[in-house]
């Protein structure tokens, strides 16, 4: 019998089988309903915060932060009750080159030696659908500001790895940097910095 159809033989059996079931379902899906009520923490494997600026007018760049650690607690009956906390590990930032790491690690920018962690701390929630603007202090390179999230909602269902209920979120903002006492180079390097956030979260209680 020919060898490629030897190889074939399996698939063909599987057909009516992989026909029926579908496609796979992601285990996150896009339902208030699937949200259970609690604290969760931060899923820092797979959480990450980008930054971004405009470079001398030509382009744009930007750096992501990882490995974020913090917690959510929600009552999905009073969204405008939850309370967020995430704490951002300045020295685990990643750019596409090391110089430019190394040197947004100096006082020119994130001072990092001297300021390791950036904070947001929650202070107000406005929920309405799938979207909420969470108003918060920032912290960082020790200054504190508000800020306020662009936030939506983007999934809800339990890990298929550990099996814990997560929920996962995106939002945006926008700051200026100078506000938090990183000036260097503006307005060659942009004021503005737009903030990317994506973030899920692991039931802990």
């Amino acid at each position: 019998m020919n060898k490629s159809l030897l190889l074939a033989l399996p698939l063909l059996a599987a057909a009516p089988i992989l026909a029926q079931s579908g496609a796979p379902q992601l285990p996150g899906v896009v339902d208030p309903s699937r949200v259970a009520a609690g604290t969760y923490a931060v899923d820092n494997h797979h959480a990450q915060i980008r930054w971004t600026v405009n470079h001398f007018g030509f382009n744009d760049y930007f750096g992501i932060f990882g490995q974020p650690t913090g917690s959510l607690t929600i009552d999905p009956a009073k969204p405008n009750d939850a309370q967020v906390s995430i704490t951002i590990p300045v020295t685990e930032l990643a750019t596409s080159h090391g110089d430019l790491t190394k040197h947004m690690m100096t006082a020119d920018f994130l001072d990092a030696a001297k300021y390791p962690t950036a904070t947001f701390v929650s202070t107000k929630v406005e929920a309405k659908g799938n979207k909420a603007k969470i108003t918060g202090n920032l912290t960082l390179n020790g200054v504190t500001k508000p800020v306020v999230l662009d936030t939506t909602f983007s999934g809800a269902g339990n890990n298929p790895f550990n099996k814990k209920a997560t929920v996962g979120f995106h939002a945006t903002a926008v700051i200026k940097r100078s506000e938090f006492g990183i000036s260097y180079a503006v307005p060659m390097i942009s004021d503005d910095v737009t903030l990317d956030i994506s973030v899920a979260f692991e039931k802990a209680s």
